[in-house]
């Protein structure tokens, strides 16, 4: 009872600090079903382009053991041993390269889907893993009863790909008993390669609503409850490396903004390379001029760079730049004390724009 209302009381969902730390601990959501798959392709693959020679020769090398039982003498163990070294090898090169393929199949549809890490907790022994209550738990409750769901799903699947691809073939394994035992391999390989291709087809359907589930799954698993929530945020905040991070990360965003909004800018006031105000002022707009940039050293030399590429009037004026730097913020009109100076620089590029466009 306390197990459900606990689950119950996990109402919100899991923030990026408690997922990652699941990643962390090894607990990340998985499909069993992509592995599955990825080997049944590579059956498929391997039984249209890589078995078909290689049963010939199985065929012919396997051959020599009917055609001439005699060039084979079983008078010792080391001739017995001899046939089966022989045997072996001949099945080994054709099964070695269809190993090799499942295997990178398994191993791909592992890492595709989470990257591999190594966990400690998650190899080390523990108790409830051999629990019979925890095991009662993990066969009959949701987990136990989708993957159920998916076993029942791949039986009828089998079944019924079996049946049809049997009825569609029940002619050509008829007529292979009035045709050359030659052909017969090539014909179990057609039937084989048919039949896995449409399970793996039907695999493919479950693999995708089973990727979906999985995470779907993995992200309730992780709710929290308010509690939980609060003492985390709580935890968060009190950390000194999580505030420091936060206020870089919104320094730069903010400079990021700010820098964007330095080619809307009318004139810049420089100190010359100390300081950098960017301000703009078009008398449509109305208002006061506003500071849309501001900065010392080496943003203040951005400021000026990004001005001179898109031909905004930079002027020298070292008391203005440093008290407007220090005294109005970005995205504010200056204030009155500031009106005659501004001004006054604002009448001199203007004057000066005048007489150029006369002398043009």
């Amino acid at each position: 009872m306390a197990e459900g209302e606990d689950k119950e009381s996990k109402t919100e969902e899991a923030t990026e600090k408690r997922m990652r730390d699941a990643v962390e601990q090894g607990n990340v959501p998985f499909s069993r079903e992509l592995p599955t798959f990825l080997s049944l392709a590579s059956v498929v693959l391997a039984g249209s382009f890589m078995f078909a020679g290689s049963i010939v020769e199985l065929r012919n090398s396997l051959g020599r053991f009917i055609d001439n039982p005699g060039d084979w003498p079983l008078e010792n163990p080391a001739d017995a041993l001899l046939i089966l070294r022989t045997v072996a090898l001949d099945t080994g090169k054709l099964l070695l390269p269809v190993v090799l393929l499942l295997m990178v199949a398994g191993i791909a549809g592992a890492v595709l889907q989470n990257p591999p890490r190594l966990v400690g907790d998650r190899i080390a022994p523990q108790l409830s893993r051999i629990s019979p209550l925890s095991g009662w738990g993990r066969i009959f409750g949701i987990s136990g009863f989708v993957e159920f769901l998916k076993a029942l799903f791949k039986l009828i699947a089998v079944a019924i790909v079996g049946y049809l691809v049997m009825k569609a073939t029940q002619f050509e394994v008829l007529a292979s008993m009035f045709m050359d035992p030659v052909t017969l391999p090539a014909l179990s390989r057609n039937i084989l390669v048919r039949l896995t291709a449409w399970v793996a087809g039907l695999t493919l359907v479950l693999v995708i609503l089973d990727l979906i589930w999985s995470r779907l799954h993995w992200r309730k698993e992780l709710r929290m409850s308010r509690e939980e929530l609060k003492e985390e945020l709580k935890h968060s905040e009190g950390n000194p490396q999580v505030k420091a991070r936060m206020r870089a990360i919104g320094r730069a965003r903010s400079r990021k903004r700010m820098m964007a909004a330095v080619p809307k800018a009318t004139l810049v006031i420089t100190n010359p390379t100390h300081y950098a105000v960017a301000l703009r002022y078009v008398r449509s707009e109305g208002g006061a001029p506003k500071v849309l940039a501001k900065g010392a050293d080496l943003i203040a030399l951005k400021i000026r760079e990004i001005a001179e590429q898109h031909d905004i009037p930079i002027v020298e004026d070292k008391p203005l730049a440093r008290s407007l730097h220090d005294n109005v913020e970005v995205d504010q009109l200056i204030p009155p004390q500031f009106y005659k100076a501004v001004a006054e620089i604002i009448h001199f590029l203007h004057v000066r724009k005048s007489r150029k466009n006369n002398y043009r």
